[in-house]
């Protein structure tokens, strides 16, 4: 029997990511929208492409919770996006609303799925949909890291007039302003990037990654990328259902870990089927491991406010 992945929310972001799951065959695609017909036209259109696509997965589109039922994976993408100016605690109180309501209904249809995160502030809303869930940690993982790792790597590529194939970049820390990317732990073809580019653009190239949706968000003026993160979120679905025992760095709950607990932040999560199945731990320096400490102390305070507000 095919699985079933259920992406929740047909925007941009949402109808993309479907394609990205349908094209590497990981199974059936559900996708799910309030809006009527929109999920309905959308998924029929990726339906349609299939024979030149050349695969198999079938896509289907929905109003209504009960066709996501026992889903595998459960990728929510649903939620405001980002507007010129718009900074990610700008979207909390709002999308907080709609990640608690999508998750009550995901626990009700589909108890024993995986739910990856996508919607903004990224690593808030991972820990609200585990408060709410009640699901265990591992069942709960947040795109956050891949999407700014992967933001890195093409710069450095870029920088150095690589492949991007060639590089692979550890970014950790919140989705946003907050993120620690870690150029010790970045190399290209093994060597790392600090023996490849002074200091002065390596910091230059870690204030683009930070930036690196706002970019987008200022050059776009009406919307936000989707393109990154739909890659981004179908890559961590496809470590998980054909159990690849990914390294990739997501937004995992901590019980301990780096010194941190109670708190979804970003590190590297080793993916496979039971979901985010471990946590590696990097040897930080005094001055990453306070960066990621702050980090974490803004999903906490935002966090903070949710529950003031009653929304967990």
């Amino acid at each position: 029997m095919r699985k079933k992945i259920s992406v929740i929310g047909a925007g941009h972001v949402g109808a993309t990511t479907a394609f990205r799951v349908a094209e590497k065959e990981l199974g059936d695609v559900v996708m799910l929208d309030i809006v009527a017909g929109l999920p309905q036209g959308l998924g029929l259109d990726l339906h349609e492409s299939s024979p030149v696509g050349g695969f198999d997965s079938r896509i289907a589109g929905t109003n209504n919770f009960e066709e996501t039922k026992n889903s595998d994976v459960i990728i929510i993408t649903a939620g405001l996006a980002r507007k010129p100016g718009m900074t990610r605690e700008d979207l909390l109180f709002k999308n907080a609303e709609i990640i608690r309501s999508s998750v009550e209904q995901v626990k009700r249809f589909s108890p024993d799925s995986i739910l990856i995160i996508v919607t903004n502030p990224l690593d808030i809303m991972a820990q609200l949909a585990h408060k709410v869930s009640g699901f265990p940690k591992n069942r709960v993982v947040g795109m956050a890291g891949v999407l700014d790792s992967a933001r890195f790597r093409t710069f450095i590529a870029e920088e150095l007039e690589v492949s991007v194939k060639d590089v692979q970049a550890m970014v950790l820390g919140g989705h946003g302003d907050a993120m620690v990317p870690l150029p010790r732990y970045t190399t290209v073809a093994g060597i790392p990037i600090t023996e490849l580019l002074c200091k002065e653009k390596i910091d230059a190239l870690c204030r683009r990654t930070r930036d690196g949706g706002a970019e987008i968000v200022g050059l776009l003026k009406t919307g936000s990328a989707y393109y990154a993160p739909a890659a981004s979120a179908a890559e961590m679905a496809e470590a998980m259902l054909l159990d690849q025992q990914r390294l990739l760095p997501c937004s995992a709950y901590l019980e301990g870990e780096y010194g941190l607990k109670d708190v979804f932040i970003g590190v590297p999560v080793k993916l496979g089927s039971a979901g985010a199945e471990g946590i590696i731990e990097l040897k930080l320096t005094d001055i990453e491991n306070e960066a990621l400490k702050k980090s974490a102390q803004v999903v906490k305070e935002n966090f903070s406010l949710l529950k003031e507000k009653g929304l967990c």
